[in-house]
């Protein structure tokens, strides 16, 4: 079955390609030669919908997305929906930086990462799947592999963040892994 992805990030275009297997063909962003869906909603549930919706509209084909954020409860939620320009710049340290320097003496360092997924059917029907991991955010970056906040998020019941684990046990337990999770179960029951 082929398959949109409405990204332009290659890391989550890796992790979704290897959690979907040989089963699937995804195309991104990139390999349609498309340019980047502005995300204008206030929620993540909103851009992703805002991103799907577009591509669908465009393609006619069936295709998906996802939005996801980092909520850290101390700062009431934030980064959030700017999880990927919370330092303005877009760039991962500068964000890991900033987030590190806004907790800096905070004892609650409870937070969880949600993903959505909006998948279109080529039929026009839209479905939504939820994804949340708990965990907390450490002292400092642990791990090379990942992306994002991947270096300093501890899921809950792990000694490892998610940047120390391999890709194949953080996507069983990752926000991402459970939203895909719920995304295939509704593609091979159709």
């Amino acid at each position: 079955m082929e398959l949109i992805f409405a990204t332009y990030n290659p890391h989550k275009l890796y992790e979704i390609r290897n959690a979907l297997g040989n089963k699937y063909t995804v195309q991104g962003l990139g390999d349609l030669n498309e340019k980047e869906i502005p995300e204008t909603g206030n929620t993540i549930e909103e851009n992703s919908l805002i991103k799907a919706e577009y591509i669908f509209k465009k393609y006619q084909k069936a295709c998906f997305s996802d939005d996801t954020g980092l909520e850290v409860s101390i700062l009431n939620n934030e980064p959030g929906i700017f999880s990927a320009r919370y330092a303005g710049s877009g760039k991962t340290e500068d964000n890991i930086n900033l987030l590190l320097k806004n907790l800096i003496g905070q004892k609650n360092r409870k937070a969880r990462f949600k993903t959505i997924i909006t998948f279109f059917n080529e039929n026009g029907k839209h479905f939504v799947f939820e994804g949340i991991v708990h965990g907390k955010i450490i002292l400092e970056k642990k791990g090379t592999e990942g992306f994002g906040y991947d270096p300093i998020f501890k899921p809950n019941g792990y000694r490892e963040t998610f940047a120390q684990m391999p890709l194949d046990e953080k996507n069983k337990i990752s926000h991402r892994g459970i939203a895909l999770r719920k995304f295939l179960n509704n593609l091979v029951s159709k």
